[in-house]
């Protein structure tokens, strides 16, 4: 349902969108010589790009501002179909698709419910950022896909752990562990994924840093926390170091790797920004030590790094769709995508009467799935931490490492669209709590609780189809665009 909703007519509008400007041409030279390279005139080439003519694409290199993963993705579907609007989003509907199966994945695991696995499926496949995110040539999507699947197998590494030494107690015939520390297990292969799984992240977007972080803790008190309760008593804390260790290895160190090998393409040709800039400067401390080509890729690192954290340029800039991270969650200023204004009567399928049409892309979540999601979390703060519920703390942990790190940079231009990174938790957050809503099978009132839940699905998914005329450019009146602005001003 997922695939078939988003692959529906991608290809339209079949023009260069929003920041595609960026994404999908450097992704066209990343296809053909390895790195990002320099359209003539930058923006001005995009119509001559709608129209096939790709002569504007030059020999000279492009200075870019994050890593090449999520171009190379979109550079697979321009190579299967083109350099044209299926092309470079073919690949966001494979991921967003994807996102989708991984959020089910996760919601299943946490909640040991197929059930409510199902409906965080479904709550993501009807949110209209997810499905606008989709079906846009642009780098958040697959680190989000990225981020939810490690997640997954985080989660999945810490059932195994269990398992694994509850197993051992069972081999020795144990009741626990009657204080010692129990084995030491170095090889965890689903935090090894995760680890893998998280240097992709990393490679298409940099704060991904930011969920490594998170969970590279959580994962050392999940594993101490098994242990004591296995009984390893005061020995449990050797846990920070037996366990911790092997943790950095498998959550940080291998996802270097993954990170440096999405920069082959750079590394092994001569004509990538900054790849001259160790040959040119044999002497500098970063050539002389890593070497021309590796001390070249530092230096890189350290523009870009400059252009995120200190350009003043940035800060100053301002943009009218820029949102703060406080309002994310309340959905308070989406992003405007595309417009076409003043489309007469007559035209373009325009049937409106005294007045105009216009065809509009918003980068904007379905708003009853974002507000009950928001009082969800809420809930699930209180679940967590007083109710001493640990399943709600891993999408908690996840947002607050997807979202609470934005707050510092709110001083320069943020955008809602980043949130496609909270949504499937957020999603998952919801189809949990209406889990509880619904109770056991056997729960004297489950029929009458069944139907409100499916009143409050329904009610999202109606929504999501009310509003699916501005995710996809339909032709529609003004009137009937402003009726859908449901905050007005905030919404325009």
């Amino acid at each position: 349902m997922a695939f078939a909703l988003r692959i529906w007519n991608v290809g339209f509008p079949n023009k260069i969108l929003f920041d595609e400007t960026y994404y999908a041409k450097e992704a066209w030279g990343i296809l053909h010589s390895g790195y990002e390279r320099k359209w003539t005139d930058g923006k001005e080439s995009n119509p001559q790009i709608a129209q096939g003519d790709l002569s504007g694409f030059l020999e000279d290199p492009a200075y870019v501002v994050h890593p090449p993963l999520g171009k190379q993705l979109i550079a697979v579907g321009e190579s299967m179909f083109g350099m044209n609007g299926f092309g470079w989003r073919f690949a966001s509907v494979i991921f967003g698709t994807l996102l989708v199966f991984f959020t089910i994945r996760l919601a299943r695991r946490l909640s040991r419910s197929t059930l409510v696995g199902a409906i965080a499926g479904i709550l993501l496949t009807f949110d209209g950022l997810a499905f606008v995110m989709s079906r846009l040539a642009l780098l958040d999507i697959f680190q989000a896909t990225f981020t939810v699947a490690a997640v997954s197998a985080i989660v999945a590494d810490r059932d195994w752990f269990r398992h694994k030494l509850a197993d051992h107690l069972r081999k020795h015939n144990l009741n626990d562990l009657g204080g010692s520390f129990g084995p030491v297990m170095l090889w965890r292969p689903w935090r090894i994924l995760a680890g893998l799984l998280l240097g992709a992240a990393v490679a298409v977007k940099w704060n991904s840093l930011f969920v490594i972080a998170v969970f590279g803790l959580t994962v050392v008190a999940w594993d101490l926390g098994a242990r004591r309760l296995a009984g390893a008593g005061s020995k449990s804390w050797w846990s920070i170091l037996a366990d911790g260790v092997p943790a950095f290895v498998q959550l940080v160190v291998l996802a270097v790797p993954v990170y440096m090998a999405s920069w082959l393409g750079w590394i092994t040709t001569s004509g990538g920004y900054y790849r001259d800039w160790g040959q040119n400067n044999p002497e500098e401390p970063l050539v002389r030590f890593f070497g021309e080509a590796w001390g070249s890729l530092i230096y890189y690192h350290q523009k870009m790094y400059g252009f995120h954290t200190g350009n003043q340029m940035m800060v100053e800039a301002e943009h009218p769709y820029e949102a703060h991270p406080a309002g994310w969650l309340f959905m308070i200023r989406p992003i405007g995508i595309e417009a076409v204004n003043d489309i007469q009567p007559g035209e373009e399928g325009c049937d409106a009467v005294g007045t105009t049409c216009l065809q509009v892309i918003s980068g904007l979540g379905t708003p009853t799935l974002w507000w009950a999601a928001a009082i969800a979390i809420g809930a699930a703060v209180v679940w967590w931490l007083i109710g001493r519920d640990w399943r709600f703390s891993v999408p908690l942990l996840a947002i607050a490492s997807t979202w609470i790190p934005w707050f510092r940079y709110a001083d320069r231009p943020l955008f809602f669209f980043y949130a496609i990174m909270i949504i499937p938790f957020s999603s998952i957050i919801l189809a949990m709590a209406l889990g509880k809503i619904l109770g056991p099978a056997d729960h004297p009132k489950r029929r009458k609780r069944a139907m409100i839940v499916g009143i409050i699905i329904a009610l999202i998914i109606a929504t999501f189809a009310f509003f699916y005329p501005v995710y996809t450019a339909e032709t529609m009146s003004r009137p009937a665009w402003l009726m859908r602005m449901w905050l007005g001003n905030l919404w325009i």
